[in-house]
């Protein structure tokens, strides 16, 4: 039998069309196989808006509320007892010195000797004049004797006068002699020397009143504006204890030279804080909320404050944050971050940017 040239042709064709076609069969499992495996189980956060607490730091001085000068107020006289040390705790009219008696009470003693002189002469001159005014209308004493009578009786008043007031003088001055505390306090300086001659006006002791303490706190023109009296402060001392206090007295100026003005703080009582001491603290100003992330959550790369953030895709991004305030283990995102982004919570530091993490739900 015999097949046509065309019909050869045709069956080449479709021979090598069907050489040609795929196989068919079920899809290839390379499309769906994962791209990577993970590289770090994680758990992801989200920023919280919290309140956050407003304060200002600053720096300054520990001094006395008001340090009085005990002195001397008479001179000449020996200090024969010290009674005060520093450090001591002293009460309003309590002794701190006592200065020698001994010529104050030999001149109380000629005091007292010519008052009761002045009171004899006063008796005698009194007499006479009672007399004298008796017998006026008789004419027995002349109009020059009776004035003169009379005038006696009158100095001799005066000089009675004067020796009272030179008493009162001298009392005053013994009860000088008692160096004694103005105020309730602490003695925290002592000049005073037994046997040692005071001068007016020298100074024998220091008094801290009530043994009040202050921070003399030095900010800037600006946040001198948001202080006020009355707010809470907390500072720590050189070795490390806290102490709290509150704002006084907020300084009406603000110093040229360095454009800082000074808060005035009491101090509450009890704590190591000396006069002298150099200590910062912390003004609290307020409340203002902001968002924030737990500190495990950021991470410092090439000296700037990153985050991993995750992507719908499982996958990390490296990306660079703001950060504000800090309040115990939360820190706040000021810029950098939308409030609804995901962030790796803990261990970010051993991922690269890029990598594929699995996640899983943070326990309660």
């Amino acid at each position: 039998m015999l097949v046509s040239s065309g019909a050869v042709l045709l069956g080449s064709v479709a021979a090598i069309s069907q050489a040609a076609a795929p196989a068919s069969g079920p899809p290839s499992t390379a499309a769906s196989a994962p791209v990577g495996r993970p590289a770090l189980t994680v758990t992801v956060t989200t920023p919280q808006r919290l309140d956050w607490p407003l304060r200002l730091s600053g720096s300054g001085s520990i001094a006395a509320w008001q340090e009085v000068v005990v002195a001397s107020e008479v001179g000449g006289w020996r200090l024969v007892e010290v009674a005060a040390q520093v450090g001591d705790r002293v009460q309003r009219g309590q002794l701190l010195a006592r200065l020698s008696t001994d010529m104050i009470n030999t001149e109380m003693s000629q005091t007292r000797a010519s008052l009761a002189e002045a009171r004899a002469l006063l008796a005698e001159a009194t007499a006479n004049a009672d007399r004298a005014r008796e017998l006026r209308p008789t004419g027995v004493y002349s109009l020059q004797q009776t004035q003169q009578i009379l005038t006696a009786e009158e100095t001799a008043k005066a000089r009675l006068a004067s020796f009272e007031a030179r008493l009162k003088s001298d009392q005053f001055r013994l009860a000088q002699t008692r160096i004694v505390a103005p105020d309730d306090g602490v003695i925290s300086a002592r000049n005073a020397l037994e046997g040692a001659v005071a001068q007016p006006g020298q100074e024998l002791f220091r008094l801290i009143r009530r043994g009040r303490l202050e921070w003399r706190a030095e900010l800037s023109a600006a946040d001198l504006s948001r202080v006020k009296p009355g707010m809470p402060v907390a500072l720590t001392t050189p070795s490390g204890q806290p102490v709290k206090g509150a704002v006084r007295v907020v300084a009406p100026t603000v110093d040229p030279a360095t454009r800082n003005g000074q808060v005035l703080v009491d101090l509450q009582p009890g704590s190591d804080a000396k006069p002298g001491m150099f200590a910062r603290g912390e003004i609290d100003v307020g409340q203002a909320s902001g968002w924030a992330l737990p500190q495990t959550a950021v991470m410092l790369r090439d000296g700037f404050s990153h985050v991993m953030r995750v992507g719908a895709d499982a996958r990390v991004t490296l990306t660079k944050v703001t950060l504000g305030r800090r309040n115990g283990d939360r820190i706040e995102i000021t810029g950098g971050l939308p409030n609804d982004a995901r962030v790796v919570a803990s261990g970010g530091a051993f991922l690269a940017d890029g990598d594929l993490v699995k996640i899983v739900e943070a326990p309660r």
